[in-house]
């Protein structure tokens, strides 16, 4: 079952208006319901399943779900714009890969939990919403995340996931990643990541 200790370790806004937004990139909510269907997926195939097969399962949701892109440009800081783009396509797929393996991992067993979304999201700055959510165990615990959405030309899609509602996944990654990348350049930061993949899945 996630813990909370798991779920820790776990650009420009567009210039129209919110009802304008919405129409034209459907419902930041629906985003994260169709993520929370393919958790509960993956938590109920459980580890008897092979972890790459409930990676190739949940993939899909997480593509939807998040702006790797921007997820990984907020860790890495402004030393991305000065990454060859060969890194930055190196990082770019290990860091897909990191982020799916998490999540896998994260979530790997079905206990009777179940996802409660909240139905209005809240208004951030700079066009972006939060969608606040909450893991409920049978026994009435319960585990929040909200996800800050931002829309754009493939809908609404997060940008950052806040655990207890204040603590950034993005924070969370920058100090390891801007250190790592100080110390041991981009050719590092993919080593790091495939060992996380490699950590979380069991190798």
């Amino acid at each position: 079952m996630p813990t909370r200790r798991m779920l820790l370790a776990t650009g420009a806004a567009l210039l129209v208006t919110g009802r304008a937004v919405a129409q034209g990139a459907g419902r930041p909510d629906e985003t994260i319901r169709a993520l929370n269907a393919g958790l509960l997926s993956v938590m109920k195939a459980g580890r008897a399943v092979p972890f790459e097969q409930r990676f190739t399962m949940l993939a899909p949701a997480v593509d939807r779900a998040f702006d790797l892109d921007a997820l990984l440009r907020g860790a890495v800081g402004t030393r991305w714009a000065e990454l060859p783009a060969a890194d930055q396509d190196a990082l770019r797929a290990e860091f897909r890969r990191f982020s799916i393996a998490s999540w896998v991992a994260h979530f790997d067993s079905f206990e009777g939990q179940s996802f409660s979304v909240a139905e209005q999201p809240r208004e951030l700055s700079g066009g972006t919403l939060a969608v606040e959510t909450k893991l409920v165990s049978p026994g009435g615990t319960s585990v929040d995340l909200t996800y800050v959405m931002r829309p754009g030309a493939g809908g609404w899609r997060a940008v950052d996931v806040l655990a207890e509602g204040s603590i950034s996944r993005v924070a969370v990654l920058r100090s390891d990643f801007r250190a790592t990348l100080a110390g041991h350049g981009a050719a590092g930061l993919v080593a790091r990541l495939r060992e996380k993949v490699a950590a979380l899945s069991n190798g």
